[in-house]
């Protein structure tokens, strides 16, 4: 198979996990409330730990690796600067989408690594997007109920999430296609996002992960580390 094909095939299965995550999201039927509140704060705390382990695992370290220490510590300053802009934008306007503008911002990069590592080791590249579906089925689930207010269809949120997951493939693509060689723009686009989503795990999805009178949300974004721990250890 050719390796632009492979690299959009492999995306394609990496963000499919986001509208599965909203779509297991919507048929969930919790009754008693204290154990759904539990279980909804535990799910979110697990996508901030696994979006934990994407900054320092994957993105800062594969980065820096490829951009002088002046450009890598602007590029990350910048990206929380940026959304830290954009968060205050959307508070304004009276929107949430915290997770799920981090949930983009570890994807689509990862997305473009995943196309460029295709070029040289297909059998890492395979490992790195079934790592990849294992973090967005939980954040897509968490960015779903934090995005859908009930008062529009679920169905067009779910599309949404199916459009944006579209993004994937071409980012790998063009991972494929011009970044295989080019370190330095790949690094700069992972630091850039890296900044961002320690950002907004700080300001807004650690808060809204805490559950009063309960240790299993913070348990669960230890359990999400680890999965990115291992996937880590795993590629290395």
């Amino acid at each position: 198979m050719q390796p632009h094909v492979f690299a959009v095939l492999l995306a394609g299965f990496a963000g499919l996990a986001m509208p599965l995550g909203g779509l297991l999201a919507w048929c969930e039927q919790i009754r008693n409330p204290v154990l759904r509140d539990r279980v909804l704060h535990t799910i979110a705390a697990f996508g901030g730990g696994a979006l934990a382990s994407a900054v320092a695992l994957v993105l800062v370290p594969e980065a820096a690796a490829a951009l002088p220490a002046g450009w890598a510590v602007g590029l990350f300053a910048a990206g929380g600067g940026v959304f830290y802009l954009i968060d205050a934008l959307l508070e304004r306007r009276g929107g949430s989408g915290a997770l799920l503008l981090a949930m983009l911002l570890d994807y689509l990069p990862e997305a473009m690594a995943l196309g460029a590592m295709l070029v040289a080791d297909a059998a890492t590249a395979k490992l790195l997007a079934l790592m990849i579906f294992l973090q967005n089925l939980p954040e897509g689930f968490a960015a779903f109920r934090e995005v859908w207010s009930g008062s529009s269809p679920a169905w067009h949120v779910l599309l949404a999430f199916l459009g944006l997951a579209a993004l994937g493939p071409a980012c790998a693509l063009a991972g494929v296609l011009w970044l295989a060689d080019a370190h330095a723009a790949l690094g700069a686009i992972m630091m850039f996002a890296a900044g961002g989503i320690l950002y907004l795990l700080f300001q807004d999805i650690a808060p809204k992960a805490h559950s009063s009178g309960s240790s299993a949300p913070a348990l669960g974004a230890v359990a999400g580390f680890a999965l990115g721990l291992a996937g880590h250890l795993l590629l290395g």
